[in-house]
């Protein structure tokens, strides 16, 4: 099947160069999806995709407004200079030829002129709005729970075995049993040796799993006992906790009106596109 928008064909190459685009942030966010759902869903949201930068297309070329050439040549320029090669630029635009890469970016510059205008008269969002947003988007704005942790850590590598490993963690362990200080211990013995092990505060998801299970369930200077992860043979000790914490709206208002500013620009963009779509033919033959 072939799509044509307006009269105008669009090769199913075209929408498999969305899909690849888009692949690996869709494959990421949906990986929940069985895989025959997340092809499908990827394939229709390219093919909207095209369609949408196909109609806009083809309205600024009826009523864009003219871009100077000076402007052209200097945004072209810029594009080159960040390319670190003109295969990059190529790969970018699809093409090598300078003419056919300045009509490229003298179209995405009407296309955004003709947004700019679209989303001209929006006002900002109301004080209702402001807060309405907040109280229903807390989560987002929250500081997750935080732990101050130290460790002693030996590592298994080419260096250390793992049956070392353990018998030299487990003399660290007598010894901190024995009245031994911890950060002392730490620079002495530990492979990471720095600040006697203090690794300040950290968030769960910033370790790896097993060193958290371990950690987030110790109490204010509790040491633990030697426990095994990924990287070799640890002993930790928490100094501190800090739990989850929202901001005041006061804090954090600009922070919520941008992103209500952004809702309401892609609100307006989504609107004239949908008007757009209304005035042509969409089919596929």
């Amino acid at each position: 099947m072939t799509l044509f928008v307006d009269g105008e064909k669009i090769e199913d190459a075209v929408i498999q160069e969305e899909v690849e685009r888009l692949r690996a942030h869709h494959d990421r966010v949906f990986r929940d999806m069985s895989p025959r759902e997340r092809e499908a869903q990827l394939l229709d949201w390219s093919r909207e995709n095209v369609i949408e930068r196909v109609l806009l297309n083809q309205y600024v070329r009826k009523h864009g407004d003219r871009i100077p050439k000076a402007e052209v040549e200097a945004a072209f320029d810029r594009i080159k200079k960040r390319s670190e090669s003109d295969e990059q630029l190529e790969k970018e635009f699809g093409t090598s030829d300078e003419g056919q890469i300045k009509d490229r970016i003298e179209l995405n510059m009407k296309v955004e002129r003709a947004l700019e205008k679209v989303c001209s008269n929006l006002t900002g969002p109301s004080e209702d709005a402001v807060l309405k947003f907040y109280e229903e988007n807390k989560k987002q704005f929250e500081s997750p729970a935080r732990i101050r942790v130290a460790h002693i850590v030996k590592h298994i590598d080419g260096r250390t075995d793992q049956a070392t490993a353990y018998r030299i963690m487990k003399e660290v362990e007598d010894k901190l049993r024995n009245g031994a200080v911890f950060e002392l211990l730490a620079a002495q013995y530990s492979d990471c040796p720095e600040n006697g092990g203090d690794l300040g505060y950290i968030a769960r998801g910033e370790m790896v799993e097993e060193f958290e299970d371990v950690v987030f369930n110790l109490g204010a200077n509790e040491v633990s006992e030697v426990f095994r992860t990924r990287f070799g043979y640890h002993i930790a000790k928490l100094y501190d906790r800090k739990p989850a914490l929202t901001p005041p709206l006061q804090e954090i208002r600009n922070e919520v009106i941008r992103e209500l500013r952004e809702q309401m620009r892609n609100k307006a963009v989504d609107d004239f596109v949908d008007r757009l779509k209304s005035k042509v033919e969409i089919k596929e033959a």
